[in-house]
């Protein structure tokens, strides 16, 4: 599995300063990330919802491996709208993640 580590200055505020490192996560338990925050309708099996928010937060937390000893990052802390993670942070965890955990077109073409 592939590992990705970033640094934060600063600029968040010093509580989130600091290295987090990250772990690719497995297909299956992305898949079932997204399966637990979907809505399926009950006879055509159509996407009546997505929660892509949650499902960004729970991948989020599910590829974290180590961060700043005060643990600054936590599940209720992504998905909160008033004591919530900085917009900019967010942003910076979120595209950390998708690229770590995503599939590129290129490796598309592959399968």
């Amino acid at each position: 599995m592939r590992n990705e580590e970033i640094e934060i200055d600063g600029r968040f505020g010093k509580e989130y300063a600091g290295k987090y490192v990250f772990q690719e996560i497995t297909w299956a338990r992305r898949s079932r990330i997204i399966q637990k925050h979907t809505k399926y309708h009950p006879i055509s099996g159509q996407v009546i919802k997505s929660d892509y928010v949650a499902i960004q937060a729970e991948t989020i937390c599910a590829s974290l491996k180590e961060q700043p000893k005060s643990q600054p990052i936590t599940l209720e802390k992504l998905l909160g709208e008033e004591d919530g993670v900085p917009i900019g942070l967010g942003e910076i965890l979120s595209n950390t993640v998708n690229r770590l955990c995503g599939i590129t077109v290129e490796e598309q073409k592959n399968c």
